[in-house]
């Protein structure tokens, strides 16, 4: 349902919920935006390192991004519930906690001459699917061309969308699902095969790890999921579960071999414990980080150079990629209300 309200004597959409973020929004036409965007306003871009601090119960992060070239200005709020980091689970705070889930997020689109906002959406399924857009931009340009094996490390939503929108990239034919137990990785598979055209198999970690070209971590992992010996030369991972100093999806070992590239480079410094857990182990060094996204799609930096080469991109998620998705909407609801 769209809600309405006025300000200064104009019509403003007010309220956008999942559900309609999910039909106005297109994978393909995402994943163009948020490559177009790193591409070419990145320069035009404030984007403060996102902002992030524990309260009961979880964490609550702000990501504010302000595009100076066309005015456009929006803010995403985010509350990320904790996990049992031993058995994978959401804490119960309370009896309300268990039918919510994990993360929830709200965006608002902004009119910089007035403060008040354009649109309101909930943004749930909006986080969902420019992370995996953002995943697919970057395994255009790093994933070998004949990539066949998509491994998948999760069953939530990140990784649901994952499966969903890199076949867009490359031409996969089959899908390994590692979850966190069995059981849940073969409901993930039986569940996910109605809606994918592609054979999908649940299969272990070393399995996952060992027979996929490209590898997505999409996990609430604390700690490595699987040894660096058994990615094979040609590899591409796309590491997106983890956002926190002190939380890795992978080894230092996987992180050393790897050609890396980030998001951005001080969302990387501030929250990619993959990376700053293996800096302070005196693995790498900063500049092992090869290239950031805008470098990337713009040519700028280029780091496969070989089919050998082991590639690693390391998502924390940055305020841009909102905006682009966000001004799609709004553009797709003008559309749409004629």
């Amino acid at each position: 349902m769209f809600y309405i309200c006025q300000h200064s004597g104009s019509e403003t959409l007010k309220e956008l919920n999942d559900a309609e973020v999910r039909r106005l929004l297109k994978p393909a036409e995402v994943m163009a935006a948020i490559e177009a965007a790193f591409r070419e306003r990145y320069h035009s871009i404030i984007m403060p390192t996102r902002t992030q601090f524990a309260i009961n119960g979880g964490r609550f992060l702000t990501m504010p991004c302000h595009d100076t070239l066309t005015g456009s200005l929006g803010l995403k709020i985010v509350v990320v519930r904790d996990v049992d980091g031993s058995k994978g689970r959401k804490k119960q705070g309370s009896p309300e906690y268990s039918n919510l889930d994990r993360v929830q997020a709200s965006y608002a689109l902004i009119d910089p001459k007035t403060s008040q906002p354009m649109l309101t959406l909930a943004a749930n399924y909006l986080t969902e699917l420019r992370t995996a857009a953002t995943s697919a931009v970057a395994t255009k340009f790093l994933a070998r061309k004949d990539t066949k094996v998509l491994g998948v490390f999760g069953t939530g939503k990140q990784a649901r969308a994952h499966m969903e929108v890199l076949p867009l990239v490359r031409r996969f034919e089959t899908i390994i699902v590692c979850g966190s137990d069995e059981d849940k990785s073969k409901r993930f598979t039986e569940e996910m095969t109605s809606s994918i055209n592609l054979p999908i198999e649940a299969g272990g970690a070393e399995r996952c790890a060992a027979e996929s070209d490209v590898i997505c971590t999409c996990t609430n992992s604390q700690t490595p999921l699987f040894e660096a010996s058994l990615i094979r030369p040609g590899t591409h991972l796309n590491l997106v579960g983890s956002f926190q100093p002190r939380a890795r999806e992978v080894d230092s070992a996987t992180i050393q071999r790897a050609n890396i590239v980030v998001d951005t480079y001080d969302g990387a410094m501030a929250e990619a414990g993959d990376l700053l857990l293996a800096v302070k182990e005196k693995v790498i060094s900063r500049g092992h980080i090869l290239a950031d996204l805008h470098e990337l799609v713009s040519g700028k930096k280029v780091a496969r150079t070989s089919e050998s080469d082991i590639t690693l991109f390391k998502s924390v998620g940055c305020a841009l990629e909102d905006l682009a998705t966000v001004e799609l909407l709004m553009n797709g609801w003008r559309t749409k209300t004629g």
